[in-house]
């Protein structure tokens, strides 16, 4: 897993003995064991690693006015109850151009105002809710409607 695994030298002296796995993978997907070992003694913990995933399709770049599906999926085993969708922290979809699909969000004219901060939260079975925070966006104009723009003599125009 090098170079993405790291322990920290520093806090090692203060009794943190934190593994750091950075970016996350689907495939560190696993139950881990810390064991530190001191004069005599040996002290254990296991620490179970899920993972979620937020997938466009398709891939990366977002075109403005291009269907685009949002899917989210994690590795906890428990039956999926519901998935919902927050966009800038808000319940989605907001408007009419929105509709969920089995879990995943569709954006059927997918606009500048749709760009930003996305939340999938899953909630399972067992009373677990596991939530991913995804930055979409979107190539295209944020501009008016109408391409005729008036302004006045001398001042400036966008």
């Amino acid at each position: 897993m090098k170079p993405r695994v790291s322990l920290q030298d520093s806090t090692l002296r203060h009794g943190n003995f934190s593994l750091r796995i950075d970016p996350v993978r689907s495939e560190d997907v696993a139950l881990y064991e810390a064991q530190v070992k001191y004069k005599t003694e040996v002290h254990s913990c296991h620490v179970e690693l899920g993972v979620i995933t937020v997938t466009l399709s398709p891939p990366k770049p977002v075109i403005a006015n291009e269907m685009l599906l949002m899917s989210c999926n994690s590795s906890h085993r428990a039956s999926l109850v519901e998935i919902c969708w927050f966009h800038n922290e808000h319940l989605g979809p907001p408007s009419r151009s929105f509709c969920s699909l089995s879990g995943a969000l569709s954006i059927l004219h997918p606009a500048m105002s749709d760009a930003g901060s996305w939340r999938c939260q899953l909630r399972y079975s067992d009373k677990e809710i596991i939530s991913a925070t995804f930055n979409l966006q979107i190539l295209g104009f944020d501009g008016p409607t109408n391409p005729v723009v008036y302004a006045a003599a001398g001042s400036a125009a966008d």
